[in-house]
């Protein structure tokens, strides 16, 4: 459980977000009250010298929180964090908060996506085994129950994560805080069923997503804000992606084609990588109405 928030960030980028920031601007993202039997930190104490000092409370960072790993991109869009933790006496639980505004650019259309794909398992991301869907007075959101819980839902396009710790299942849930969170900002999601055809048009989706992201890295290239070999770089990973998934779901050896890919990568060779990319988008094209059998 964490006892303090820190700030971490390089100051010549966090000095300026932080003075943009006005405390009425954060009230519209975050709660700076505590809430039920669960206390809003604003000091923390030395261990050594027992000095207490106030702290803000909060973190605000430049980026999309826990949906960064998915690909947004900051080179054409600017997406804002706010986290906040809460910690009671009475339960012994602290619970993290992550609010991420996300800038209504065309990636926003993955957001529902992205957010399902934190709590998929398997090599191919083909179950939610360990998540579910959850309604909670009328609120539908993701959950999971491991190592305590995530609660994760959209409010438009802002994504609202809710974390605490519970390695031996023994606390109750804390509901006061979620059920504060979703009265602040209500779950925009439709009730999703989550089955074999639910699961098998997310891998279609994913394979899209993926397709659609080469094609934004080539965008930024031409526009001039990224390098020709991180965009070749970025570009390769996730048609290696797409490679894995129509092997696994269609039976289509991948194994010339990544390493013609991973020659192509070395050589910097743009023109082929790009031939490749629309050779392999025509082809999906074309099958991507059939049906595959999750293994």
């Amino acid at each position: 459980m964490r006892k303090i928030i820190i700030i971490v960030y390089i100051f010549l980028f966090s000095f300026p977000l932080i003075c943009r920031v006005q405390a009425k601007d954060i009230c519209n993202y975050l709660i700076l009250d505590d809430i039920g039997n669960y206390k809003y930190i604003t000091q923390t104490k030395n261990p050594l010298t027992k000095e207490i000092k106030k702290i803000p409370g909060y973190t605000i960072i430049s980026g999309p929180g826990n949906l960064a790993a998915t690909g947004h991109f900051c080179l054409d869009h600017a997406d804002t964090t706010y986290e906040i933790e809460y910690e009671s006496d009475i339960t012994d639980i602290g619970v993290e908060i992550q609010v991420s505004q996300h800038a209504g650019s065309d990636s926003d259309k993955w957001l529902l996506h992205e957010v399902e794909r934190g709590f998929r398992r398997g090599d191919y991301e083909e179950d939610m085994t360990s998540a579910r869907f959850r309604n909670i007075d009328g609120n539908y959101i993701f959950y999971s129950g491991l190592g305590g819980g995530t609660y994760r839902w959209l409010n438009n396009n802002k994504v609202i994560n809710i974390e605490y710790t519970d390695l031996y299942k023994q606390k109750s849930e804390p509901l006061e805080v979620i059920n504060a969170y979703l009265e602040k900002f209500p779950s925009t999601i439709n009730e999703i069923i989550i089955d074999a055809g639910h699961n098998e048009q997310w891998i279609k989706n994913e394979i899209d997503r993926r397709l659609w992201l080469c094609d934004k890295w080539f965008q930024h290239l031409s526009e001039g804000k990224t390098e020709l070999y991180d965009t070749l770089k970025e570009v390769n990973d996730n048609l290696e992606v797409f490679l894995d998934y129509r092997k696994k779901y269609y039976e289509i050896d991948a194994f010339d084609e990544k390493k013609a890919l991973s020659g192509y990568l070395v050589a910097k060779n743009e023109q082929a990588i790009r031939k490749k990319l629309e050779k392999y988008k025509e082809w999906w094209n074309k099958n991507k109405s059939k049906p595959i059998i999750l293994k």
